[in-house]
């Protein structure tokens, strides 16, 4: 079983190869790993106001999606989503999933 600080070296691999990530302001932060999927949340989530996306290094954004954690609520997760235009759904991996750490 995977703990808290495994969960977060999963997080710190896959921001190597993300092109963005974004949070809603609540809860929900995203690893965007392909272009289809960073246009998509620059779009929807920077729209919104406050900072919603980041780009960076992968040190700068595991340095973000740190400071997003702390200001979630506790439904927080983070996930990395693909593009996947049979099922959408399958383009997602639950990266931390809700309640971990709690």
């Amino acid at each position: 079983m995977k703990t808290i600080n495994d969960r977060w070296k999963d997080v710190e691999a896959s921001l190597q190869t993300a092109h963005l990530i974004a949070w809603d302001s609540c809860h929900k932060i995203y690893l965007a790993m392909d272009l289809e999927q960073a246009v998509w949340y620059e779009k929807y989530y920077a729209g919104q106001g406050g900072e919603r996306t980041f780009h960076g290094t992968p040190d700068e954004m595991f340095e973000k999606i740190q400071e997003w954690w702390d200001e979630s609520c506790g439904l927080r997760f983070i996930s990395a989503v693909w593009t996947d235009n049979e099922n959408p759904n399958r383009g997602f991996m639950s990266l931390i999933p809700q309640f971990e750490g709690e």
